[in-house]
């Protein structure tokens, strides 16, 4: 998320290019908002991801499986059996290791090569991925959401939340004037 000039704790995030903050979100099944935390844009997902777990531990106490991106596999699954007893499902694009085709020189791809090369670029729905990034969408429909303007992350963090209180009983309220 890009922030303003007004200061406070911001990093340049060199995947995305942007000089600015990151949301470590936690949301139910359902795309809720469990627990947020907001860091410099420069820590890994991994790492923000050891800091926001353990606050949620203790106030999750059903919770027991993940669904996670490709940013946090590796050791930091292993972490997170270790550590809080859960268990981690990585889901990532079933192409999203393969990058180019090698050629021999004088050798050119195959119309069906070039269709299937083609298609790694496609939009393509990911199970369960789709879920958090609908969340982020959510959130940034609010004005004050779209930018981060604050000087502390605890900031951003309690407006996100208040964020998803307004969602939350504005769809409580439809539900209840339709019934």
């Amino acid at each position: 998320m890009k922030t303003t000039e007004q200061g406070g704790v911001r990093g340049y995030d060199g995947g995305k290019k942007i000089k600015g903050r990151k949301r470590h979100m936690l949301v139910d099944t359902q795309g809720l908002l469990l627990k947020v935390k907001i860091l410099a844009a420069n820590v890994t997902d991994r790492l923000g991801g050891e800091l926001l777990l353990p606050l949620a531990r203790p106030l999750f106490d059903r919770l027991s499986h993940l669904f996670v991106d490709g940013g946090y596999k590796g050791k930091w699954v292993e972490w997170v059996k270790q550590t809080l007893h859960w268990t981690v499902e990585v889901v990532q694009r079933p192409d999203a290791n393969i990058r180019a085709y090698w050629l021999p020189e004088g050798q050119e791809l195959t119309p069906e090569q070039i269709k299937t090369f083609q298609g790694f670029r496609d939009f393509k729905v990911i199970p369960r991925r789709w879920v958090v990034e609908r969340t982020f969408a959510w959130t940034s429909r609010n004005r004050r959401l779209a930018k981060d303007y604050e000087r502390l992350p605890e900031t951003g963090e309690a407006l996100m939340y208040a964020a998803m209180v307004r969602l939350m009983l504005t769809r409580l309220a439809s539900e209840k004037s339709a019934s």
